[in-house]
């Protein structure tokens, strides 16, 4: 084999030991894909497919008739016709609420249904009490719909929900979110078999985001959207990043 050929098989093997890097930084989507359609709607869950994304990001509350939804506020003010608190509807009434782009709020099971575990999926447990009720539909997924146990991530900023979730679920993938300092978040994640940190980025630095991932823990921060913060993110060494344009990370 001459010289030329030689350095040829070189830099295949460079250029693709390059792709795999990329491969390991998940772009995920943030309640969707937001920055281009309403949020924690099917459209903008749709479009963070369309846009090729590693996992999608969603919110979800418990309501008064006893369903899961797909929302991310406590009050439906801020993107609907609707007034209150979200917790305290019943599905016949929540099903007349007009989101922002004449869209209606999903269930939890009209996600998965969409997504058809194309991707992953990251739930976050915002309302009260929803530990309980997500358990029983991801496992009814996984065991009647096709999905896999590692297409399903489960954050919080409740800490003691995802407890819950773990009493409940010892397998299920769990992330710890966090807005202060993210260190501060490792016991909590140690104490629950964590995969990973989900820190607010403008509290991480490259410093942190190793002493993270030396204890053990993968790093996705949220919500990055400039593009210099996405290059600094990706500096830094993070695993992924929660983006409402996932297009911009590629």
């Amino acid at each position: 084999m001459n010289k030329l050929s030689i350095l040829g098989l070189v830099l295949v093997f460079f250029l693709n030991g390059c792709k795999m890097e990329e491969d390991n930084f998940l772009v995920i989507g943030h309640r969707g894909a937001m920055g281009y359609e309403t949020e924690n709607t099917l459209a903008s869950i749709q479009k963070a497919l369309d846009l090729g994304v590693d996992m999608i990001e969603i919110d979800v509350f418990n309501i008064k008739s006893g369903e899961t939804v797909v929302f991310h506020d406590e009050r439906l003010e801020r993107l609907s016709n609707g007034v209150g608190n979200i917790e305290e509807y019943n599905i016949f009434d929540l099903k007349k609420v007009i989101l922002d782009g004449n869209h209606q709020i999903p269930t939890l099971q009209d996600v998965l249904k969409l997504i058809d575990n194309k991707v992953a999926l990251n739930i976050e447990l915002k309302g009260a009490n929803t530990s309980e009720r997500v358990n029983f539909i991801t496992n009814y997924y996984i065991s009647k719909k096709g999905w896999t146990l590692d297409n399903f991530v489960i954050s919080s900023f409740n800490w003691d929900e995802l407890r819950k979730m773990r009493n409940s679920n010892p397998d299920i993938a769990i992330a710890v979110l966090t807005e202060e300092n993210p260190l501060d978040a490792i016991p909590i994640a140690k104490e629950l078999n964590a995969i990973a940190v989900n820190p607010w980025y403008k509290k991480l630095t490259a410093e942190n985001t190793k002493q993270i991932q030396k204890e053990g823990f993968k790093v996705f921060t949220y919500t990055v959207n400039e593009p210099e913060d996405i290059a600094k993110m990706k500096e830094f060494g993070v695993d992924g990043i929660f983006t409402n344009y996932p297009d911009r990370a590629n």
